[in-house]
């Protein structure tokens, strides 16, 4: 099956170059997002640059790349996430050999090579409010909400996830199209969730794939503070995404 790329960028010049160089071999296509004036790197010579005459959200950037590609199977990628040789072969030919597979993430890395939980169960209620207020604290989420974050768990096969980090994320075009693509209404944070939660509600699965590897230096910005735009744009987020499937509001 024919893979394609779309990276979003808003400079990140060094990462950049590196998630290109490390990517361009391993993909049939590549398209750079310049999201800001500027926001260019060095493109591969299978890869190409849409730039934003301004600034758009990241799922709508999402929506722009996979318009302008035509593989059966695109994988989205943000500058600070490098694949590793080999990393989307591994989820290409896991999702070729399983047709109801409409999203495949890899397992990721920091760049110290410690693992990063990125297989997370849907969100609930109670648990979005420890992690995203001085609760968390209290509560700390990475020792009370294990399971949330699959920490009890450390897969070296593919195993099913509810949903999984937006920073790398392979997927079908033909689930895409069937759920209308990433939601584009999200100003940043959460669309990777709704994503997942669109595609379960249509029978799509969605796998975490360990043989792929990849290297993210996640900045996790929003964890750093109570209250900053960041946290705002996720509560803003969380809040979308309650109102698009209140069903939510009653899980445990």
């Amino acid at each position: 099956m024919s893979v394609s790329a779309v990276v979003v960028s808003h400079g990140h010049a060094r990462q950049l170059e590196q998630c290109l160089q490390a990517l361009a071999p391993q993909v049939d296509e590549l398209v750079l997002i310049a999201n800001l004036p500027g926001s260019v790197a060095a493109v591969p010579v299978n890869g190409r640059v849409l730039e934003n005459p301004r600034p758009l959200s990241f799922a709508t950037n999402n929506n722009i790349g996979i318009a302008a590609t035509s593989g059966e199977l695109v994988l989205v990628a943000t500058p600070d996430a490098i694949a590793r040789d080999g990393a989307v072969a591994a989820l290409a030919a896991f999702a070729e050999g399983r047709p109801r597979c409409g999203i495949a993430g890899p397992q990721m890395l920091w760049p110290d090579g410690r693992w990063q939980p990125t297989r997370r169960r849907f969100p609930t209620v109670g648990g979005t409010v420890v992690r995203r207020t001085p609760l968390r604290r209290l509560f700390p989420p990475l020792e009370r909400q294990r399971a949330h974050y699959g920490l009890d768990e450390r897969p070296t096969e593919p195993v099913e996830a509810d949903w999984l980090l937006g920073a790398v994320l392979l997927q079908r075009r033909a689930m895409l199209e069937q759920i209308g693509g990433w939601d584009g209404g999200y100003r940043h944070y959460v669309e990777d969730i709704d994503l997942c939660y669109r595609s379960a509600k249509a029978g799509w699965e969605r796998w975490y794939v360990p043989t792929a590897v990849v290297e993210h230096d996640w900045a996790a910005v929003s964890d750093r503070s109570f209250l900053s735009r960041h946290t705002l744009w996720h509560a803003r987020g969380m809040a979308r995404f309650v109102r698009k499937h209140p069903e939510r509001l009653l899980a445990r």
